[in-house]
């Protein structure tokens, strides 16, 4: 996977939940309301399909999303027989994507990927995506952003979210991967 497609699907799995609609749209039409405080403590959707289109390519795989509310997010995404080739972490202040394929992560902050990205990102929908809180509802949501120059849209079918499970996360300890300036990139 070449390094740049890791980044443009970094960017688009960590902020899938800003721009939702139900029609694709332009990005900057789309708005989002104000977040309710959710009932649950954690969320975990298993085995739910990611679909990434950048211009002509289109990649897919299954894509597991755990939740502790308020506090962090975990993306593993296992386009292999549920081998996890992708982790994606957030958490309220910090992204945070490892490319286990070629030993390989990058980290930035919401404020940097904003300078770069339409529509604008943050914590508080990216929490609704990963939980299948977002209007579109908890069937499946299709995002549309602009980084650059470049389209990206991503589509995602919902398997039945479990809340109020045991979950173990913890940040990845990255020392054994090589960090990507992704300045270059934004």
């Amino acid at each position: 996977m070449k390094k740049y497609v890791y980044i443009l699907i970094l960017a688009t799995l960590v902020m899938a939940g800003c721009g939702t609609k139900k029609k694709a749209v332009a990005p900057q039409q789309a708005t989002v309301a104000e977040p309710e405080k959710p009932a649950w403590h954690t969320c975990i959707i298993p085995s739910s399909q990611a679909t990434v289109r950048l211009g002509d390519n289109t990649y897919s795989a299954s894509v597991t999303m755990q939740t502790v509310r308020d506090s962090m997010i975990v993306i593993s995404v296992m386009p292999l027989l549920g081998i996890e080739l992708a982790r994606f972490e957030a958490t309220p202040v910090e992204l945070t994507g490892i490319n286990k394929f070629d030993g390989t992560y990058a980290t930035t902050t919401f404020a940097d990927l904003n300078r770069s990205i339409v529509p604008a990102i943050n914590w508080d929908i990216l929490q609704q995506f990963c939980t299948g809180e977002l209007p579109t509802g908890t069937d499946h949501a299709h995002v549309q952003y602009r980084l650059g120059g470049k389209m990206i849209e991503m589509t995602i079918n919902y398997s039945p979210r479990q809340l109020d499970v045991p979950v173990r996360l913890k940040k990845q300890n990255v020392s054994r991967y090589r960090k990507l300036d992704i300045t270059k990139w934004l």
